[in-house]
């Protein structure tokens, strides 16, 4: 719910729509079908920030075939802020083109779902 450019998405090996560690889920974004695998679920505790991490693919051949890991920091702050650091991996010839499009649609794309994401965690902090 908190970023517009993902489509489809399904769940494998858990009930409802909330993430969890060792999650399979599958969906679209940039037009492309992924597969992926929760690998680091951890909420912040603390003095320590929470991981979240997935490996997603898409299989293919060489021209649609992609490989990416995506993987966040977050942590709670004084006065209801919250930092988000991210990084993510990508491999194949899809996620070169969105990297060379003159219009930036990958770190566009990625700004929005980190406003998104904030905005989500934010909201859930002001509820406790």
């Amino acid at each position: 719910t908190y970023y517009k450019n993902v489509a489809d998405v399904e769940f494998d090996n858990t009930k409802g729509t909330k993430l969890a560690e060792n999650t399979r889920f599958r969906f679209k974004t940039f037009g492309f079908p992924i597969e992926a695998e929760i690998t680091e679920f951890e909420a912040p505790k603390g003095d320590q920030p929470g991981r979240l991490a997935w490996h997603g693919w898409a299989e293919g051949d060489a021209e649609t075939r992609l490989d990416v890991i995506h993987a966040w920091l977050i942590e709670d702050l004084s006065e209801n802020r919250v930092r988000i650091l991210t990084q993510e991996s990508q491999i194949g010839k899809p996620a070169v083109a969105l990297h060379e499009d003159p219009t930036d649609p990958m770190n566009i794309g990625h700004q929005d779902w980190l406003r998104g994401l904030a905005a989500t965690l934010l909201k859930a902090k002001a509820g406790k």
